[in-house]
């Protein structure tokens, strides 16, 4: 049969909304053999890698080389961070935390059912299958969040056809919401300027504020991919919130892959310039990191903490991802909630907390129009 129903509905039954929150994904183990199909799900990924018009060549490349080296020196890199933040991969550890932070606030505000779950880009839980979970669970309308505040073809868009591709299987085509970005959310700003400030305040304030921010190729963004613009207009607002001038901070961007030109300035290279220009106490953050991983734990915390000491620095300290910190989940089930008004599971709520909710919904939309 070429759809399937996976909405176990008969008349009569409450109809429920289901909330996905999304992140890129993980391996099931710190191993090669578990590496291999994880990357080559996220390199076959033509919104990651968008090929040559010889497809068959980076075919080639991918099963000939890379899926016979990288695997090896990845786990390596996976076993350094695994159990971080839990028992195993600190994206999967603290999105689960997020999902449980998220679904105290959010469910309150109902009257009728609301069911959560999270999935991920590549690897397990799949997108797909937390959207099957969601679905057998009577959700007919859903609100897609995926935990990248800036939007970027490479992930967020990745995330949208993902969640579309599944959902063209099914014959009852639920109703929804997808939330493509929120880097300027006032909530999100807020729990950036405060995670810095609780760092600062036992770490003392540094010569330079770097906000890192994962990198994508110079061509994407020459093409129309606006993830260079949001990154920055991230920084600033937070810049703003701080009240740094512009000689106190700067972005930077990291995680490079090929050989290729990506969008400058680069994280490492950064790194290993500072010292020369005076910089010896820096502290970094990542701001389009919604929860550590490899990239922040072992990339920025490890590899790049030696660049800036190798290279004459004295103090580099590394500010972690906003994870499930309080105001951080704050912000996305405010932005969820702002998502579901409207639908009639979320009637019968106490009506002096809706108007003040509405009342929020309206400040937080004018402040936000005010900025660039």
């Amino acid at each position: 049969m070429l759809y399937h129903n996976p909405v176990q509905f008969q008349h009569g039954d409450d109809q429920a909304v289901g909330i996905l929150i999304t992140n890129l994904g993980t391996p099931d183990a710190p191993t090669k053999e578990a590496l291999k199909p994880y990357l080559k799900e996220f390199l076959l990924d033509t919104r990651v890698v968008e090929p040559p018009p010889a497809r068959w060549l980076w075919k080639l490349i991918l099963n000939g080389i890379i899926l016979n080296t990288r695997p090896a020196k990845s786990a390596e890199a996976y076993q350094e961070v695994w159990g971080h933040y839990g028992e195993g991969s600190p994206l999967l550890d603290i999105g689960n935390a997020q999902l449980e932070a998220i679904a105290n606030k959010v469910r309150p505000h109902f009257s009728g059912r609301v069911e959560f779950a999270i999935g991920m880009r590549y690897g397990n839980p799949s997108i797909a299958s937390a959207l099957e979970s969601l679905a057998a669970k009577g959700c007919t309308k859903l609100v897609v969040l995926p935990l990248y505040p800036q939007y970027a073809a490479a992930t967020t868009g990745s995330t949208f056809d993902a969640v579309s591709a599944a959902i063209q299987t099914w014959r009852w085509v639920p109703e929804l919401r997808f939330v493509a970005k929120y880097h300027r959310h006032h909530g999100y700003i807020k729990a950036l300027a405060n995670s810095i400030r609780d760092h600062q305040a036992e770490h003392g304030k540094p010569d330079l504020l770097v906000l890192s921010y994962h990198g994508i190729p110079q061509r994407y963004f020459d093409g129309g991919d606006p993830y260079h613009c949001e990154c920055h207009v991230t920084s600033r607002l937070v810049a703003e919130e701080l009240g740094l001038s512009s000689d106190e901070y700067r972005v930077t961007f990291q995680s490079l892959f090929g050989k290729e030109e990506w969008i400058k300035p680069y994280t490492d290279a950064t790194m290993k310039a500072l010292p020369a220009e005076g910089v010896k106490h820096v502290q970094v953050i990542c701001p389009g990191f919604s929860a550590d991983c490899l990239e922040t734990i072992e990339e920025i915390d490890q590899e790049n903490r030696e660049y800036f000491i190798e290279a004459g620095g004295e103090k580099f300290s590394y500010i972690p991802a906003l994870n499930a910190r309080d105001d951080h989940t704050d912000a996305l089930a405010d932005i969820l909630l702002t998502q579901t008004l409207g639908w009639p599971e979320r009637q019968g709520m106490d009506q002096s907390a809706d108007a003040l909710e509405r009342q929020k919904v309206k400040a937080n939309a004018e402040k936000m129009q005010s900025g660039n």
